[in-house]
């Protein structure tokens, strides 16, 4: 099978420069250009660059050196001016929902750290979504409580559940149809490799595939309405692993090789069993990779 090639994506430069903001709040520390790439693969490195050149310019964000290389850290003289003729009391509520980042923070939680009544807090969140400088987000884990955050942050995979859940429901169909063309993405490579009629090891390696492979392969069939990074690739590849269709093998890449994470590269290949596994394989602690270990500490788990 041909190698899948992707259009170049031409995307909006007020957005990437949104969103290296964003990564910069929930890296208060600073973010190095590894981080920006790991976050926006698809975008080209002058797009990139283009868009950390103009921040710099406008004084939005601050260069500085590390032993890691150069880091772009957010100029704290913005959070300053965001609150300038606010209260101490509106002040303090602002800290606390900042430090706790992306995840968000409960109302519940905000009066506990604060002191404060609740009817003064209620009236200071509205005051401040009111400025547009928090937001209210539900969460996927409690469906009839909001969490608050700082306006401009991408709320954690943990509180909208990620790409899976849409209105706080869980998009099964479209996990489903992702397993499929996944499966049949490393099937197709596992048949253009026995085909080639080589040596049986030369087939086997050319059988594997990255997950960056299968990323591109996804975004260009064009199934997904949500963006897909490739953390969530290696989630579905990762089901189709406990399912028995695909192994995965972890060799070591060199530094900046498109799909490596800290000189790691995950390759994943569709397999066919010898024989069809028995019923007992088959059920959740047939397939559990840590049953043996904590069973065997808490004594196992019923699943009737």
């Amino acid at each position: 099978m041909a190698d899948v090639k992707v259009k170049p994506e031409v995307a909006d430069p007020v957005d990437i420069e949104s969103r290296i903001i964003e990564l910069c709040h929930q890296f208060p520390h600073g973010i190095t250009d590894q981080v920006i790439q790991n976050d926006m693969p698809h975008m080209e490195a002058q797009q990139r660059a283009m868009a950390i050149n103009r921040l710099l310019s406008m004084g939005q964000l601050d260069l500085l050196r590390s032993n890691a290389g150069l880091l772009y850290r957010i100029k704290e003289s913005q959070n300053a001016s965001k609150m300038k003729g606010s209260d101490n009391q509106e002040k303090l509520v602002y800290q606390i929902i900042e430090d706790a980042g992306n995840k968000g923070i409960w109302s519940r939680d905000i009066r506990y750290k604060s002191n404060l009544p609740l009817t003064e807090i209620n009236k200071i969140l509205k005051n401040l979504e009111s400025k547009k400088l928090i937001k209210a987000v539900k969460s996927v884990a409690a469906s009839k409580k909001k969490v608050y955050m700082l306006y401009n942050l991408q709320p954690d995979r943990s509180v909208t559940g990620g790409a899976w859940y849409s209105d706080q429901d869980f998009e099964s169909e479209f996990v489903e149809v992702l397993n499929q063309q996944c499966f049949k993405f490393l099937q197709s490579k596992a048949e253009a490799a026995r085909e080639s009629k080589q040596n049986p090891m030369i087939q086997r390696n050319s059988s594997f595939a990255s997950s960056h492979e299968v990323w591109k392969y996804i975004c260009e069939l064009g199934i997904s309405k949500v963006e897909l990074s490739m953390e969530d690739i290696e989630t579905i590849l990762n089901t189709l692993i406990y399912d028995g269709k695909v192994e995965m093998t972890i060799i070591a890449a060199k530094e900046g090789t498109v799909g490596s994470v800290d000189g790691q590269m995950k390759l994943y290949r569709a397999v066919s069993p010898l024989i069809q596994p028995t019923g007992l394989v088959r059920t959740p602690c047939g397939l559990c990779p840590v049953s043996n270990k904590l069973c065997a500490r808490i004594g196992g788990a019923s699943l009737l």
